[in-house]
């Protein structure tokens, strides 16, 4: 079966887990790695014969367009991100529209590709923005991949669907959630992220294979390139919390996902739309 692999292109001090340590206005004059890492992501997936999508903020595009460029050239789909890491529900309506054709605008002078897929920053589409979805499907967007159906304490929406589901009447748009596991009665987290990283590799080969064998559905999987990076900076004044997620295993990320394109079949989120839309129908 085929599975989704993304990857959400963001620079290390870009995270949730730092937004109230690190200022925006502050960026542009901290270290920069994420055409490096982002680099380092295509090597990876070029020596697995691996295509997938690259979820990217409008702000690194805008100061990256070539990278843009050579993702795209390698054949993976281009898709947003947003523009700044801003979440979702931080944005009157009027503003959550700016800033998805800010986005889209330059993600696609960039890329030279058409944006139809959006993943919200943090997973950040959930009862508290019911207009989000009816506004990307107005914007033509073609897929989200937005919910995480888990409860955590930095993001989720516990009563989504585990799968691919219609959130607009009437609409095409599909959201995608990203990747859960059962156990019993309880939905797990197994969409890649931290929980790759810090759990034992043996527990994602499990959910993905729960998913594929018993659900018969793809997995939809996300990392960020700055996981395989263990020479990034530290932040010393982030909640202790924060750093011990941000930078717990990062040396061994690269090779976790080697290990997971070998055990199993991957393609961009944009090639399972439409046969998820139809079957979320």
């Amino acid at each position: 079966m085929q599975n989704a692999l993304s990857v959400d292109v963001e620079d290390w001090f870009q995270v949730g887990a730092f937004e109230r340590t690190l200022r925006r206005a502050d960026w542009d004059g901290l270290t920069h790695r994420v055409e490096g890492n982002t680099d380092a992501v295509l090597d990876l997936f070029e020596q697995a014969d691996v295509k997938a999508t690259f979820f990217t903020l409008g702000w690194v595009a805008e100061r990256y367009p070539a990278l843009m460029r050579r993702i795209a050239d390698a054949g993976h789909e281009v898709a947003s991100h947003g523009y700044d890491h801003a979440r979702v529900f931080t944005f009157t309506p009027e503003e959550f529209r700016a800033d998805l054709r800010k986005a889209r605008t330059i993600l696609e002078d960039a890329s030279g590709q058409a944006v139809t897929g959006y993943r919200a920053p943090s997973f950040s589409i959930d009862p508290r923005a019911p207009w989000a979805h009816p506004i990307l499907a107005e914007e033509g967007y073609r897929y989200s991949s937005s919910v995480a159906p888990i409860r955590h304490d930095h993001y989720g929406w516990p009563d989504s669907p585990r799968f691919a589901w219609k959130p607009v009447a009437g609409s095409p748009l599909v959201e995608l959630p990203v990747t859960t596991a059962k156990w019993g009665k309880r939905t797990l987290a197994a969409g890649g992220g931290g929980f790759f990283r810090l759990l034992p590799y043996g527990f994602s080969r499990w959910a993905i294979r729960q998913v594929n064998e018993q659900a018969g559905r793809p997995a939809i999987i996300y990392f960020h390139p700055w996981e395989i990076d263990p020479d990034q900076p530290r932040v010393a004044g982030a909640p202790l919390r924060s750093r011990l997620r941000h930078y717990s295993n990062l040396s061994v990320m690269a090779d976790k996902l080697r290990r997971l394109t070998r055990d199993f079949a991957w393609t961009r989120v944009d090639a399972l739309a439409d046969a998820e839309a139809a079957r979320a129908s």
